[in-house]
């Protein structure tokens, strides 16, 4: 197995973007729908006020939750975890393209979650994104 990059540029640069066939939606999680919920996430997070969990959109509606959907977008590059400025990159180039992003950092990849309406522009903008850092 290669080794972790950490340079921003090449991080960027090696990236294999996978956008999921899945939407998803991110819950809050309260008592009653726990237990369908968390079986289901992809990703949870506690907070001070609770738990949030990422779930397909099918187990969300089913739960009763119109929440808006995610598509999820895959950075499939061997970072290293202390890398610096991946998140930023890749977030700035979709902000500049008007398209908002959730950032999931897991210890494999890194996971950009946008408006399930959005995922093939967000896709292109990350694919140029990724072109500007290549090195010719």
């Amino acid at each position: 197995m290669r080794e972790p990059v950490s340079d921003r540029d090449e991080m960027v640069a090696q990236m294999a973007l996978l956008l999921d066939d899945q939407a998803y939606c991110f819950l809050f999680i309260s008592p009653e729908m726990a237990p369908t919920a968390l079986c289901s996430a992809i990703g949870t997070f506690r907070e001070d006020e609770g738990v949030t969990a990422i779930v397909p959109e099918g187990v969300a509606r089913e739960l009763g939750d119109e929440s808006s959907a995610f598509a999820r977008i895959t950075l499939r590059v061997h970072s290293a975890l202390e890398g610096v400025g991946l998140t930023a990159a890749v977030s700035g180039a979709l902000a500049d393209a008007g398209i908002a992003c959730n950032m999931v950092a897991a210890f494999h990849h890194d996971h950009v979650f946008v408006p399930a309406e959005r995922a093939e522009e967000a896709l292109y903008t990350l694919k140029n994104l990724q072109a500007e850092r290549r090195p010719d």
